[in-house]
């Protein structure tokens, strides 16, 4: 039995820059804003984080940090539960539900280190290897970066499927979505799935009419078509196209989950560690999804993803996404290798793997 006390929770809030001009359809960024939370016991340190706004350090700091500090280390349950009860009138969604996710995460983190267990095996391993997908495509890109992006996920990492934003300025600019479309299949070639992600950019109809005008293609994936709160409107086009209708990004607890796959609305079910409520919420997300006879997919964030993932059995896949892959990697050590289209969680190092590089990315920090 281990008796450790969480005895402190510390929170780092850093801005990097794109490395480009990015955009989807429905919005555009030059940076990308990470909390980071390290969850102390002893001499043992654990990390978790969250891409969200600065407020959600403030959150963490002002309230969850004396909730969970002086609990056992082992109860993260407990914790999790404490949490989310105590954000009753502040609201969970949004940059409440982050700052739990980034807490949640540190703590799931702590306890597999102070057991000296890879994170994985805490949780209940069912897979070595945890399938991704590449994840970028912005709008900005122009036909060069578009296809040596691709070519790089594609040829060089031989990642099986990819992924490109469409719905360009909210739909207005169909020809050029149907024309990267075209691109896209051309670099990658007939064995690489292609994804496509909207960001509720498109209507009903024009999600269905520009899906039929992409029949030669073969889309297999077809992200936000329109708004994720549209339940109708996502089961009227899944109903409708061939590739497989997916959302739930935004989804902050169980019931926006459940009511998500009992509509009918979707064929995989997104979720986002960073988001949902961190791993606790997330795994219990998968068995909502395992009821209704459907896979989830990790969404964004992938090292955040990459343990859990490997502890469900009806997971799908996890986005390898151009940023926050690019982010991870220059925070943390032991980051891990998409080729061959698999990332394999360390069965060796406890915790998730990771080690943060203070000194490499101080000059990042705002707060």
């Amino acid at each position: 039995m281990i008796d450790a006390t969480i005895d402190s929770i510390e929170v780092s809030v850093y801005t990097v820059p794109t490395d480009g001009p990015e955009a989807d359809g429905t919005l555009n960024w030059d940076s990308t804003t990470m909390v980071l939370v390290t969850a102390t016991s002893g001499d043992t340190r654990g990390i978790g984080w969250t891409y969200g706004p600065k407020a959600c350090a403030t959150m963490i700091t002002d309230k969850l940090a004396g909730i969970v500090v002086g609990r056992d280390a082992m109860d993260v349950g407990g914790c999790f539960d404490a949490m989310v009860k105590a954000v009753r009138n502040a609201g969970r969604p949004g940059a409440v539900g982050y700052a739990i996710s980034a807490v949640d995460v540190a703590l799931w983190d702590l306890k597999a280190r102070l057991l000296d267990l890879p994170l994985h095996h805490l949780l209940g391993a069912v897979r070595e290897k945890v399938p991704i997908y590449g994840s970028g495509g912005f709008i900005t890109y122009d036909e060069a970066q578009l296809g040596e992006q691709l070519t790089r996920w594609a040829v060089e990492q031989r990642i099986p499927r990819v992924k490109i934003k469409i719905g360009q300025s909210w739909g207005t600019d169909p020809a050029r979505d149907l024309d990267r479309m075209r691109q896209a299949r051309s670099v990658i070639g007939e064995a690489t799935e292609l994804f496509v992600d909207a960001n509720g950019g498109y209507s009903r109809k024009q999600a269905i009419r520009v899906m039929t005008a992409a029949a030669d293609y073969d889309v297999r994936w077809l992200e936000e078509p329109v708004s994720s709160d549209d339940l109708e409107g996502l089961r009227e086009i899944r109903d409708a196209v061939s590739p497989d209708v997916t959302a739930g990004e935004y989804g902050y607890d169980l019931y926006y989950f459940r009511r998500m796959c009992a509509a009918g609305s979707i064929d995989c079910l997104q979720a986002d560690v960073s988001r949902c409520g961190g791993i606790s919420e997330w795994l219990r997300v998968a068995a909502v999804a395992a009821s209704f006879g459907l896979e989830i997919s990790g969404h964004c964030g992938p090292h955040l993803h990459a343990h859990a993932a490997a502890a469900i059995p009806n997971l799908r896949h996890l986005e390898w996404f151009h940023d926050h892959v690019r982010i991870e990697s220059m925070f943390f050590e032991g980051t891990l290798d998409p080729t061959g289209g698999t990332i394999t969680p360390d069965s060796h190092a406890p915790g998730n793997g990771l080690t943060l590089r203070s000194l490499d990315v101080a000059g990042y920090q705002i707060g």
